[in-house]
């Protein structure tokens, strides 16, 4: 066990009468904050100390989420160069078909028409490269439509998808201008959301889904059995919209 001086003691006193923390005196001095509590419990702080006190620890605290925010980024931003470094480029045509349905099925449109929508110029990008590729349709010869805010410029951002997409502005049907809104929207869509078009692809669209039925169809035994055992979850009575 350590023994203080009495120097050190009354050092350790003097600092708290000015108004510091335990931490701060035990950086000073070397005196644990336990023994620190056992000396000091009895002498009382002034309201300006204790405000400042409490200033200190909130900005500490402050700190520390913000330092825990700051390695976790670090830890994500690691995890995903990892991810992308386990990715063979340029993709086989069999995974850059199959990538290209996964993201039509999770973002395109399931009934008529081929048509996908999304606000991420990098997604349309890879789509408008699929559907040529894939389909053969150039992107000459697809129609598009905007969905945007009324602050923004419609003729713009027009120009924008033509030149990222390569679609003719002349392709562009009407666009949707969202009603205003007093909403805070937290992630600004800059270039609005684009909706892609292939014409006459109902037969587009039904092949689309058999690729994915296709990778699907290896969990058809698995879920029917499960779905067999809760069946009684289709037949609860669906409410009357009067």
């Amino acid at each position: 066990m350590i023994t203080y001086t009495a120097s050190t003691k009354n050092k350790v006193v003097h600092l708290r009468k000015q108004g510091l923390s335990y931490g701060e005196i035990h950086k000073r001095t070397g005196v644990s904050k336990s023994l620190l509590s056992s000396w000091l419990k009895n002498i009382r702080l002034s309201k300006t100390q204790k405000e400042r006190l409490y200033t200190k620890q909130i900005q500490i605290l402050s700190k520390g989420t913000q330092s825990q925010k700051e390695r976790r980024k670090r830890e994500v931003e690691s995890i995903i160069q990892e991810a992308k470094k386990q990715i063979i480029l340029p993709p086989s045509e069999q995974t850059f078909l199959l990538f290209g349905a996964a993201i039509y099925w999770g973002e395109g449109s399931k009934s008529n028409l081929l048509q996908v929508t999304n606000s991420d110029p990098r997604l349309i990008l890879f789509m408008v490269r699929w559907i040529e590729k894939v389909f053969k349709v150039s992107r000459t010869n697809l129609h598009a439509r905007l969905n945007i805010y009324p602050q923004q410029n419609e003729s713009t951002i027009k120009k924008f998808w033509s030149e990222l997409t390569g679609i003719p502005t002349k392709n562009f049907g009407k666009s949707y201008i969202k009603p205003l809104s007093t909403g805070y929207r937290k992630n600004n869509l800059y270039y609005g959301t684009i909706r892609i078009e292939t014409p006459r692809s109902g037969n587009f669209l039904h092949t689309v889904y058999g690729w994915t039925q296709a990778i699907l169809e290896q969990e058809d035994a698995r879920a029917k059995n499960i779905e067999k055992r809760w069946i009684r979850l289709t037949k609860k009575v669906r409410p009357v919209n009067l």
